[in-house]
């Protein structure tokens, strides 16, 4: 029986454990990769487990998501990255370069290899046949360090694309449609793996399109082939040496196919608030629109600002509507200007913002109060945008310009405009010198640091007898966004833990803080996917430091789940979720947490109930280890004490 790509993917970096659906394997990174928002969590990590120099084949750190310096903080923040990996041994992407994962895609992505990247969207790497996977910032420290990275072996889907994608329905169709049919959560302990005669019709910058918001659906990751597109992208980016053939064996055996014919797709649109609320554009057609936000990691290629350009040629926004473009990368951006592309989004009347995250995760460009905003951005959470009330849909590239020509949501069919033929520069502008390399005299290195710039908070070990209140009592679908805020007015506190706490669940509940501070802590009840969406640490991190002791949920978001296992808070999941009923919020639970056994039964008394819920937990022995000692930093803390004495 043959292999799937990412079997061979995975074997390639496998360290422990066997391949087999469900078992805990570990594989160790080829390349790390970090950013400005969760690699300050990083490297505090890495400096307080007494580590002075990464020990990884290649580390790349990238300032992008929060560049607004309003005040010293972020600035501060930059300069210690700046310090911190010249000292430590990762190269560092200059201030406004570009957004990391279609940096990393241009620069350093490599077919065969693994990324393990402290964002949820590092998946994006997958469009170039690499193993790419997105942890917290505890994670991306343990693997700069040269450790491996635990997972559970997933699911192989196989997503089986045939034909060719009609004029103005582009590659982001092609992953709404997934969400379409399987969700938020249909991805969750699985790789979402691409192939059929229609991937030759993609090319890179498409396909990491397809695999970047291949996230929202919960996966492990998502992955291509790696053919001769792959290598004509390679050799565009002056790097055809490191190009390698990779593609499943013709006899490989899948968990699960998904057929998709691509000739047959069409506008698609993700209504407010999540990405898997997919239907048809000509369904919404003609709801006025407020704002249009074009670019970002999923959708700012060249190939997407020549679509954009292409539809706004001599043409002006609607008066009604606020345009903004952000650009992925400096190299997008030269290349655009080249071709007058730049010239003609500009004249159309659109505001051209740095190549930034930026509005993507609330750091600007917010929409107005109660405002219908069009994004090509792959997450429209409630509260994201930086806008509580705003009203956020996901379309492609030519939707947002269509709707942005017209005042409404609209068909980019409906224009009547001639199609583009996008022939990629053979080569892009040489655009090698954007990264700082790393010292060769680390020694000599001072790192600075600013007022803001707070230790990590010291997580107490778990008590073996819990009990405490339910702070707290949520539905399905809570994401990282409503445990703690995104946006401009709260990433630059994000590293300074006791701050940002006073903000938790802010979108929710904004006394849950107090609450929590006042009760000595207690519980959190959640409902399905507990967790998803962002890579932020301080989800987990901020309740631990509020005192909460256990999670209760009717099923956790993988990235999230061991994210709490680093930072030391119990995830726990009903025996039988119909019991998630009997809990209100209020409620006095106590648990006896003495002996931490995978597969054990919990018995959870519900004291102001009288009655009694069986709960388990979805982690191995390893991680709940973990967990008994209030994290992985006191375990591997523990650890090298014991082998000092």
């Amino acid at each position: 029986m043959g292999q799937t790509l990412s079997e061979k993917l995975i074997a390639a970096s496998l360290v422990a454990g066997e391949m087999k659906r469900g078992s805990r394997v570990a594989v160790r990174a080829d390349q790390t990769l970090s950013h400005d928002l969760n690699g300050v969590m990083s490297f505090q990590a890495f400096e307080a487990m007494g580590l002075d120099r990464v020990k990884v084949g290649l580390a790349v750190h990238y300032i992008d998501h929060n560049l607004i310096q309003a005040d010293y903080k972020n600035s501060d923040d930059h300069r210690y990255l700046q310090d911190i990996t010249a000292k430590v041994g990762v190269t560092c992407s200059r201030i406004g370069n570009g957004i990391c994962h279609q940096l990393h895609l241009e620069h350093w992505a490599r077919p065969g290899q693994t990324l393990i990247g402290g964002d949820s969207h590092t998946v994006a790497a997958g469009g170039i046949g690499m193993l790419s996977i997105g942890v917290g910032g505890f994670d991306g420290a343990m693997a700069m360090a040269g450790e491996p990275f635990y997972l559970a072996m997933p699911q192989i889907v196989r997503v089986n694309l045939v034909g060719k994608l009609p004029a103005f329905v582009s590659a982001k169709n092609v992953i709404l449609e997934v969400l379409r049919r399987i969700g938020v959560q249909g991805g969750v302990g699985k790789i979402l793996e691409y192939g059929g005669p229609g991937v030759m019709t993609l090319n890179v910058a498409e396909r990491s399109t397809i695999t970047n918001m291949g996230q929202e659906t919960g996966a492990t990751t998502s992955v291509f082939p790696s053919d001769e597109n792959t290598r004509k992208w390679l050799r565009a980016y002056r790097r055809e040496e490191q190009w390698t053939p990779l593609a499943a064996d013709a006899d490989a055996v899948y968990d699960e196919t998904i057929e998709i014919d691509l000739s047959t797709l069409e506008p698609l649109i993700a209504l407010p608030h999540s990405p898997d609320k997919v239907v048809p554009v000509r369904e919404v057609a003609g709801i006025k629109v407020d704002q249009v936000m074009m670019g970002s990691c999923t959708n700012g290629s060249l190939q997407d600002l020549l679509m954009i350009a292409h539809i706004l040629a001599g043409r002006q926004i609607h008066r009604d509507v606020d345009a903004g473009l952000y650009p992925a990368t400096r190299t997008a951006v030269r290349e655009s200007i080249a071709r007058g592309a730049h010239d003609r989004i500009i004249a159309a009347g659109v505001r051209i913002f740095e190549p930034a995250c930026g509005g993507c995760n609330g750091c600007g460009f917010a929409p107005q109060t109660e405002g219908v905003s069009l994004r090509t951005t792959p997450r429209n959470f409630l509260g994201r945008s930086g806008t509580a009330s705003a009203q956020v849909y996901l379309v492609s590239p030519e939707v947002a310009a269509a709707s942005a020509l017209t005042g409404v949501i609209t068909d980019p069919r409906d224009l009547g405009l001639t199609p583009l033929v996008y022939e990629m520069p053979e080569p892009f502008v040489d655009d090698r010198d954007l990264f700082l390399p790393p010292s060769t005299e680390p020694e000599k290195i001072t790192v600075r640091r600013g007022p803001n710039s707070t230790p990590i908070p010291e997580m107490p070990a778990l008590p073996d007898l819990t009990r405490g209140e339910v702070l707290l009592k949520l539905a399905d679908g809570i994401t990282t966004d409503h445990i703690v805020p995104a946006g401009a007015n709260y990433t630059p506190i994000r590293s300074n833990i006791p701050e940002f706490s006073k903000h938790a669940f802010k979108v929710v509940d904004d006394s849950f803080a107090e609450r929590a501070q006042a009760a000595g802590g207690g519980f959190i009840v959640g409902g399905a996917n507990y967790g998803q969406g962002s890579s932020r640490e301080q989800a987990a991190m901020v309740p631990r430091y509020l005192g909460v002791k256990a999670v209760i949920a009717k099923s956790f978001a993988r990235l999230h789940l061991a994210n709490m296992v680093n930072w030391g808070l119990l995830p726990l999941i009903f025996c039988d979720v119909a019991d998630w009923g009997i809990i209100e919020q209020g409620d006095v639970l106590s648990l006896d947490t003495t002996e931490l056994c995978e597969g054990k039964v919990f018995t959870l008394r519900n004291e102001s109930k009288h009655c009694e819920i069986r709960l388990t937990t979805p982690l191995y022995q390893a991680d709940l280890d973990y967990v008994k000692a209030g994290g992985c930093l006191n375990w591997v803390r523990q650890k090298r004490t014991s082998t000092v004495s």
